[in-house]
Parts: C-alpha cells; sequence; structure tokens
C-alpha cells in the first residue's frame, strides 16, 4: 500500500479521488437507467420479464415470479445447518440491538386544553432489494428485514435477480425465511427497483425501497425517489482504520483488506501519526493480498483507493477522519473510547483491537447498511426509525384558540394570506 505524508495538496488529491467513487458521478449510466424505469412504469410486467432475460439470461413469468413456499423448504433442507444456527444468532443480535430504537406515540397536555403530540406509525409496505444473481448475502437480508419486522411494517416484500436457471440462491432464502419476509420475487436489477416502485400486474407497489446493489440499483432508487421513499444512494464500501503506535500492525492491515475484497471501487484507509505502523501495515497488506482468494480485486481496489495516511499528530488524523466521514472506522488507539469523541462523522465506529469491522457485518447487531462516500456528515445507519412515519397531533380549545387567535391572525395577514387568518376569525364571530 501506498504511504503518504498528509498535506493540504495530498488531502485536496485525496478528495478528488474519493469523489470519483460516489454513485452521483455516474452520469454516463442515468440515460439507460431512466429507459429502463420509464418502460417498466408503462409496460410492467411484460418489461420486467423482458428486461431478466436480457440481463439475468432467466425467464421468468408471471406464474413463477414469484418465489414459492416449496421452494422455500427445499432452499431450508439445502442450507448448511450450522450456517442456519449462525444466522438465527446473528438475527437475535440484530433483533435485540433494533428493539432498543423503537418510538412510541407521545402526548401532552395543558390545563388550558392544549394537547399536542407525535403519532408514531409504521410504514404499511417496504420493498427490501438483496443482489444476488452468483453471490448470495444472507447478512444483507438480516439487516434490512429484521429492522423492519422490528418497526411493524405491515407488509415486506423481497427482491432479489435469479441465477440463468430462474433460481433463487437457497442460502438467501433460507434467510428471508428466517427474517420473516412476507413476499419474494426472483427479479434483480433496476427493473427491480422500478417495479416495486410502481406496481406491475405481479409485483405490488410499495412505499419504502431499502437494499444495496450496484450502479444500475442505486440510479434506479435516485430515479424513482419521490415516488416511493428510499433508505439511501449507497456507494462503494469503505474503512478508515485512526491507529497510533500502540496498534497490532497484523491486525490493522488484515481489516483494511476486509473492505477491499468486496471490489475494485473499495476503499481502505490508515490514518495513523506512526511511521513505524504504516510501513509495517503496508508491507504486511501487500503480503496478506497475494495470498487471499480475492487478490486480484485487492489489488486493483488498493491501487485505486489504497492509502496510508501519515499525520504529525493524532489529532490532525481525526480530523482527517472527520472530513473524509468514512462508512466503517476502526480506531485502534491506546484509549479508543476517549478518542471515539473526537469522531463527529463516520457510519459506524469499531473501538479496539478485538473489535473488527466484519463483526459489525454478520453478527454484533447494529445495521451494517451505512453511509458511504461522506454522506455520514448528515446521514445515519439503517435502523428501525427508517421504517417508521411521524404524524403531528393538534388539539385546542376554544379557550386556548382565543388566547392565541390574534397572533395567528397577524402571522398570517403579514404573508398576504387573509384566508389563514379568517379561518381563525370566524370561530369568534356572531353567527
Amino acid at each position: 500500500m501506498r504511504i503518504i505524508k498528509l498535506d493540504a495538496a495530498t488531502k485536496e488529491s485525496l478528495s478528488e479521488q474519493l469523489i470519483r467513487r460516489d454513485p452521483n458521478q455516474y452520469s454516463a449510466y442515468e440515460s439507460t437507467v431512466k429507459e429502463i424505469v420509464e418502460r417498466v412504469r408503462r409496460e410492467k410486467d411484460a418489461a420486467v420479464f423482458a428486461l431478466t432475460e436480457q440481463f439475468d439470461k432467466a425467464k421468468v413469468t408471471a406464474e413463477n415470479v414469484r418465489v414459492t413456499e416449496e421452494e422455500i423448504r427445499e432452499a431450508i433442507e439445502k442450507t448448511d445447518p450450522k450456517l442456519l444456527e449462525v444466522m438465527k444468532r446473528s438475527m437475535e443480535n440484530i433483533r435485540a440491538y433494533h428493539e432498543k430504537q423503537l418510538q412510541t406515540s407521545w402526548f401532552v397536555s395543558r390545563e388550558d386544553g392544549v394537547i399536542l403530540g407525535q403519532k408514531v406509525t409504521p410504514l404499511e409496505s417496504v420493498g427490501v432489494y438483496v443482489p444476488g444473481g452468483k453471490a448470495a448475502y444472507p447478512s444483507t437480508v438480516l439487516m434490512n428485514v429484521v429492522p423492519a419486522k422490528v418497526a411493524g411494517v405491515g407488509k415486506i416484500v423481497m427482491l432479489t435477480p435469479p441465477g440463468k436457471d430462474g433460481k433463487v440462491n437457497p442460502v438467501t432464502l433460507a434467510a428471508a425465511h428466517l427474517a420473516g419476509a412476507d413476499e419474494i420475487y426472483r427479479i434483480g436489477g433496476a427493473q427491480a427497483i422500478a417495479a416495486m416502485a410502481f406496481g406491475t400486474e405481479s409485483i405490488p407497489r410499495v412505499n419504502k425501497i431499502v437494499g444495496p446493489g450496484n450502479i444500475f440499483v442505486a440510479l434506479a432508487k435516485k430515479a424513482v425517489y419521490g415516488h416511493v421513499s428510499i433508505d439511501s444512494i449507497a456507494g462503494p464500501s469503505e474503512i478508515m482504520v485512526a491507529a497510533d503506535d500502540t496498534a497490532n500492525a497484523r491486525y490493522v492491515a488484515a481489516d483494511l483488506l476486509s473492505q477491499a475484497e468486496h471490489d475494485e471501487l473499495a476503499c481502505a484507509i490508515l490514518v495513523t501519526d506512526s511511521m513505524r505502523l504504516a510501513e509495517e501495515v503496508s508491507e504486511l497488506a501487500d503480503r496478506y493480498a497475494a495470498e487471499l482468494s480475492r487478490s486480484e480485486i485487492i489489488r486493483k481496489s488498493l491501487d485505486n483507493y489504497g492509502y496510508i495516511l501519515v499525520t504529525e499528530t493524532m489529532e490532525e488524523a481525526f480530523e482527517t477522519v472527520n472530513e473524509i466521514a468514512p462508512e466503517h472506522l476502526e480506531i485502534q488507539t491506546e484509549n479508543p473510547f476517549e478518542d471515539m469523541t473526537r469522531v463527529r462523522n463516520a457510519g459506524a465506529i469499531f473501538l479496539g483491537a478485538y473489535s473488527s469491522e466484519p463483526l459489525g457485518d454478520y453478527y454484533a447487531g447494529p445495521n451494517h447498511v451505512l453511509p458511504t462516500n461522506g454522506t455520514a456528515k448528515f446521514f445515519s445507519p439503517l435502523g428501525v426509525d427508517a421504517y417508521l412515519k411521524k404524524s403531528s397531533v393538534i388539539s385546542y380549545s376554544r379557550q386556548a384558540l382565543e388566547a392565541a387567535k390574534d397572533d395567528i391572525m397577524t402571522f398570517a395577514e403579514h404573508e398576504s394570506l387573509t384566508a389563514h387568518a379568517n379561518s381563525i376569525r370566524v370561530r369568534f364571530e356572531e353567527s
């Protein structure tokens, strides 16, 4: 891995490199995605099935698009029993963590007859997109479906692409069954997002779409936003490790590679005030990368977006963390809990030598759907709140409104909204 001494010029260069990974930069694909979305909106099932055959080489029809109970039972039988037990334990951790996030409706009242409050309501329907085809991502299923179940969503619809044989990966189906998805459809890509956004003869329209995907899925979510809600437009994965001279170089190198193996656009950054650690991690990362099964992907990821940044102080290191706002942040320092107080911008924070990033991906309980590409400056991880909506509640007695009426009419008249003022005035006029 390359080692860079951090200064103003290298900071600017780094920012430019990272911006290139942002899905909003891929305008070349937007027209293609827009055509797919509009075609699905017009032609519904016919477009969805034709596009699935075109892109996934799978023959899907109205008769087989929905996964059957029998297929789910077969999938569970095919899944390694050990993996099933691991998924159950992971699911319990995810559920327990997200139950702490639950909100309830609240009301306050005053003696003059004013009642104010907030009514919290789960969404009626949610569409969960899970990448598929050749690979299976059961952890993604759990992380998206379990919080929706905790929130009390009425109907959870899951879409995932089929293989060329038209079948869905059995592990994905097993995870969906365990987590509690209500309906599963074998459709992927931008056409799946459009189908959930507008509805077709076979696939129901939903209120919100969540879940990761490739650039076509990300841009499709962007295109349908406003017709439905979405969780986020996720970019490639990233990890940042903030470490001082006390950190174990082997752990740091291994953790950087754990994200670099995702894809060639994944980003792995170490920021440290220790040149000794930087040099050791660089050597170890290169050595480990050559030994791992996805070495080619790791190598390209590190060549393009792998950095070891050396700062004068750890204070400067944490300033850099807050500027980059990483999806995953590991703090491997002498006092990680104290150093955490310096962090303003990060999707998930892992503290200490034994809290490696894969712990969050699979098992600990916090959600692994996180803000990427610097959006941790204003976005939060996926959670129960994403599956709830809130309504304000207002009730005034005549006495309370009479005390406020002049103030309200003054506001309305200064905004030239005389009908607003009149709706208050008529309540206190003789009929």
